[in-house]
């Protein structure tokens, strides 16, 4: 597969597969979480309350791990995992553009205080799982 279709097919989990796990590391010890997640051009954007353990645990390491994707049907069954760095956006524009009414489960409107996106930029994008095949890295 070359660069190109690893990238669409990256996008094409990415779009079927809103729900993945977030994983985040304090002191030396890391934490997963189920989060749904939205992208725009690879990055992720992922929406919480900005009083959790996990906003936290970004504050003081910005590295984190996200997997996309696995159905549970086993052999084939393809995933994306993602590497990076993430970032803590209150920035009402993006809030205003990412946001989708599900939303209104957790937060008071758009302009809750407390909603913040946090952005994953990846360092690393995977595919993994592909029938047999060993994973594919995209180039970013």
């Amino acid at each position: 597969m070359n660069q190109d279709q690893l990238k669409q097919r990256i996008a094409e989990i990415m779009d079927e597969n809103k729900t993945g796990v977030l994983s985040t590391v304090e002191n030396h010890q890391s934490y997963a979480r189920y989060m749904t997640f939205v992208y725009k051009d690879m990055t992720l954007y992922t929406p919480t309350n900005k009083e959790t353990y996990k906003t936290e645990e970004i504050e003081n390491n910005k590295n984190v791990h996200v997997l996309l994707g696995y159905q549970g049907e086993g052999f084939g069954d393809e995933y994306v995992e993602v590497t990076g760095n993430a970032e803590i956006r209150d920035d009402k524009n993006l809030i205003e553009e990412l946001w989708f009414d599900d939303l209104d489960n957790w937060f008071d409107g758009k302009e809750d205080p407390k909603l913040v996106f946090l952005e994953i930029k990846p360092e690393s994008i995977r595919l993994m799982n592909g029938k047999g095949e060993p994973p594919q890295t995209l180039d970013l």
